[in-house]
């Protein structure tokens, strides 16, 4: 199947993979043996069920037909190497199929089948200090995890990569007035100031989505995280992005400095950050923020259908955006800075 390449990328251009479950209960059967039934699960792109057999439970997941077959293959042997570096890490392990490919390939899109993490979403738990503590060192763990991975795909061009800041402009014409405006005098910011400054930060490949949506705890432990999901963003950037996407939403509207400071105390105890990494975080933070309400307001105008999954991370970031500009700048970084060097004590 062919598509018109669009400036958001395909991926981001086009709906998610549509297959009936009975069918995608047959293929479950056929490839990996398994059988029960399937639960489905929101996505962006892809197609997911929660596949529940009664001794237990596995997600059955098609690609987007559009994914390329060396991504699909780049994630699964992202999920494999963090298993083998970090095996206490809670991430889906690929279960292998009855002849050992982890990836079946379908006219629909690449099949794979993958373990279940349990546990309840932290966009549904009370936000507190002991979490974004718990959110900072599980990224920081997954990170380390992740260094000395390799592969080929890593170096894609994906819109939610904050180092690609510029190429959201030709997404800005279907945007409100207001937020098109917003966009444009940050863009000139990060092109003259943020991004020479990036190009010589430490770089490698990193999860770069670690938000509420995708990482699980146990509700009777809050503190604990269960599940880290969705290695579907992954992409070999400066690694501080990636802090500072989890550190977009995690600015509390009545104190931003409440929570990031836990997360980014957490984070620097396991993984230390350099002085210009901490002092990039803010003005990152900001661009993550933005491409989420440009992204967002985009897809969703596009496929309003499934606007509200598209959209559920929109006012968090909204609101996150403007308490920040009414923070100084000053007092949040010295805070920041206080509190890594505190965690290296």
């Amino acid at each position: 199947m062919t598509h018109t390449s669009h400036p958001a990328g395909n991926l981001l251009s086009l709906p998610p993979p549509r297959l009936a479950p009975q069918a995608l209960a047959r293929l479950a059967q056929t490839h990996w043996g398994v059988t029960g039934k399937l639960v489905p699960l929101t996505s962006e792109r892809d197609l997911n069920h929660r596949l529940e057999t009664g001794a237990t439970n596995f997600t059955l997941k098609l690609s987007n037909s559009v994914e390329p077959a060396a991504m699909t293959r780049f994630q699964t042997a992202a999920l494999q190497h963090v298993a083998a570096c970090d095996p206490g890490l809670p991430t889906p392990h690929v279960v292998p199929a009855r002849d050992g490919n982890l990836i079946i390939p379908l006219p629909e899109g690449a099949l794979r089948l993958l373990s279940w993490c349990p546990g309840t979403p932290l966009a549904h738990l009370p936000r507190s200090a002991a979490l974004a503590t718990a959110t900072g060192d599980a990224l920081a763990r997954l990170t380390l995890a992740l260094k000395g991975f390799r592969d080929p795909a890593a170096d894609h061009v994906l819109l939610w990569d904050i180092r690609r800041f510029a190429l959201l402009k030709p997404l800005l014409p279907t945007l409100p007035a207001a937020l098109q405006a917003e966009v444009t005098t940050f863009g000139a910011h990060f092109r003259d100031r943020i991004a020479p400054m990036l190009a010589d930060l430490p770089t490698q490949i990193v999860h770069a989505d670690f938000n509420p949506h995708n990482l699980l705890a146990d509700a009777g432990d809050p503190t604990r995280i269960t599940g880290i999901l969705d290695f579907g963003d992954m992409v070999q950037t400066p690694r501080i992005c990636d802090l500072a996407v989890a550190a977009s939403y995690l600015v509390d509207p009545q104190d931003p400095a409440s929570l990031l400071v836990p997360l980014v105390a957490a984070y620097n105890a396991r993984l230390p950050l350099l002085p210009q990494e901490i002092a990039l975080l803010p003005d990152l933070i900001t661009a993550r923020m933005l491409i989420t309400l440009t992204l967002s307001g985009w897809r969703a105008a596009r496929y309003p259908e499934n606007a509200d999954y598209i959209l559920r991370n929109a006012p968090a970031s909204r609101a996150g955006l403007d308490a920040l500009r009414k923070t100084e700048s000053a007092a949040l970084l010295r805070s920041l800075h206080l509190a890594c060097e505190r965690s290296q004590t």
